[in-house]
């Protein structure tokens, strides 16, 4: 018997029907109707006091994935203490989900206060064995840096995953499995999750499982496929009205077309993120999004703008970032403040890094911090760091983060006139880039290799010249971001003309998508308007 039937036990009085209704309404998509049967039960429910529990268990949930999450925080810290004497487990779920949305809001007091919360007294069975109970305990580990400790509180849920097909408990268990930076554990748990819910025609937390799928294969480097499942979930999320859910799968594909699209692209998605976050305190949504426009610039080669904004999201104060994304942007701030040459100390943040690294959380932390060491370390010391962490990708894996230490070493050998060891490193480095799908991070390298002299890097550039004057001009428009019908009215041709003429640009550069022609067409300009950045 699940929890509505047991509702409608209590008597089948009106406020039973109204809560009903709003489930309907929520599996419907209709939030805002299901929170206003949700108030409306909790008006008539009267001395119900089981009833009035459900319903604010039910409110605070539904305003977790579409309002304000420090209104979702207080309302579901209410459900628990009211269902802590009389339905435990029902507790543990409100507490589980009071820390998530402490966890969006970026409250870190919060959050741990909420994880350390009893869901009933000491002698009350089953809540802390829950697999919420679980992760909650060792998320609590995580929060006071005894990653030892947390893996030894977390392991239980990936043991008892092989057992079960339940959804949310291979949710928890992949999610335990990413904290634990075991990524390809992860990608399989939470692939048999979405599995699991397909089969059993379970659509709520389908939007929530593809986020951290999405969220793993970023970290591991498989772009495109972050961005198919980031775009299932948005349309997942969009289905159910989960705005706050929706927000976070455009913040994290705005962070894949921070490595594989336009400006332009990146921005969408970003700005879409935001105009979320900003008024539901989503503030791990908005670190991401401001830190995917910090990586854009980067790819971009923008260094300057890229350390301008990350530096707040980074360092103490007000505009202070996400706790969880502190460690992740580090690398990115460091690579941008050197390589825009500012006159900032930066050393207080390889050395922040240097402690995240030594708690073996992500494997690939070791690499880059010995990357971010060698783009400080004195001349005749970054050599032999280089190589280091070169040698320390190859146990790590993660082949994004190798390609972008490749890219370094051949940027930094480049520079110190040492033309033919740069190709090899940025050669491997292209390849690399190629493999993962990070287009603009290409588009990059190939800027590098013809700076040393590799003309066979620049060969699709040099291309754009042969084209015609029509077809240049048809290409200049729809790299802008004018659709087919646009370009047609512009330039008094025909769609079917555009077509015709936009097809042959693409067989011509060896192209295609429309990103990839914008991408194309940006670089060229860049590197007209720079002189080519041969002596860069």
């Amino acid at each position: 018997m699940n929890m509505y039937d047991q509702i409608a036990d209590t008597g089948g009085d009106r406020a039973s029907q109204l809560f009903k209704a709003a489930e309907r309404a929520r599996r419907g998509g209709q939030t805002r109707r299901a929170l206003a049967l949700l108030v409306a039960a909790h008006n008539t429910a009267g001395d119900n006091a089981p009833l009035r529990a459900q319903v604010e268990l039910q409110r605070g949930l539904l305003q977790l994935s579409d309002a304000p999450v420090a209104d979702a925080h207080q309302t579901l810290l209410l459900a628990a203490e009211s269902l802590a004497s009389h339905d435990v487990e029902g507790a543990e779920q409100a507490l589980a989900a009071a820390a998530e949305a402490a966890w969006s809001a970026g409250d870190l007091t919060a959050y741990l206060q909420t994880l350390e919360r009893p869901a009933g007294s000491p002698e009350s069975p089953g809540a802390a064995a829950a697999p919420s109970g679980v992760f909650r305990a060792g998320m609590r580990h995580v929060v006071l840096v005894d990653f030892a400790r947390a893996a030894q509180e977390l392991k239980p849920l990936l043991a008892t995953a092989a057992r079960t097909q339940r959804p949310g408990d291979l949710l928890y268990a992949g999610r335990a499995a990413l904290v634990l930076g075991d990524i390809a554990a992860t990608r399989r748990l939470l692939g048999r999750a979405l599995a699991a819910a397909g089969a059993q025609g379970v659509s709520e937390p389908t939007a929530r499982i593809l986020e951290f799928l999405a969220y793993a294969e970023l970290r591991a480097g498989f772009h495109q496929q972050a961005r198919a499942h980031a775009e299932e979930g948005l349309r997942a999320a969009r289905r159910l009205g989960q705005r706050n859910i929706g927000a976070q799968h455009h913040a994290l594909l705005a962070l894949v077309y921070s490595l594989v699209g336009a400006d332009s692209t990146t921005e969408h998605h970003a700005e879409a993120a935001l105009s979320v976050a900003r008024p539901h305190g989503l503030l791990q949504v908005s670190t991401m999004a401001e830190w995917a426009r910090a990586r854009a610039d980067l790819a971009h080669g923008r260094a300057e703008q890229a350390a301008i904004r990350l530096a707040p999201l980074l360092r103490p104060g007000p505009r202070r970032g996400h706790f969880a994304l502190w460690m992740l942007a580090v690398p990115c701030l460091v690579e941008a403040t050197v390589l825009a040459g500012l006159d900032e100390d930066i050393t207080d943040m390889v050395d922040l890094y240097a402690q995240w690294a030594t708690l073996g959380a992500d494997p690939q932390a070791v690499p880059q911090l010995t990357r971010l060491r060698a783009l400080t370390a004195q001349e005749e010391d970054s050599d032999a760091l280089y190589q280091r962490a070169l040698a320390e990708h190859e146990a790590a894996g993660g082949q994004f983060e190798h390609a972008r230490t490749l890219l370094s070493y051949g940027m930094w050998l480049r520079r110190r006139r040492r033309p033919l060891e740069a190709r090899q490193q940025l050669r491997a480095a292209l390849v690399g880039f190629e493999r993962c799908g990070a287009l603009l991070w290409e588009k990059r390298t190939r800027s590098e290799l013809r700076a040393t002299g590799d003309s066979a890097a620049g060969d699709n550039v040099s291309a754009l010249g042969r084209l015609t004057p029509q077809q240049q001009r048809v290409a200049d428009l729809v790299a802008s971001g004018a659709t087919n019908r646009e370009v047609a009215a512009r330039l008094s041709l025909s769609p079917r003309t555009v077509d015709h003429h936009l097809r042959n640009t693409f067989s011509q550069l060896g192209i295609r998508s429309r990103v990839e022609l914008a991408l194309l067409m940006n670089g060229d300009r860049t590197e007209r308007s720079s002189g080519g950045g041969e002596n860069a």
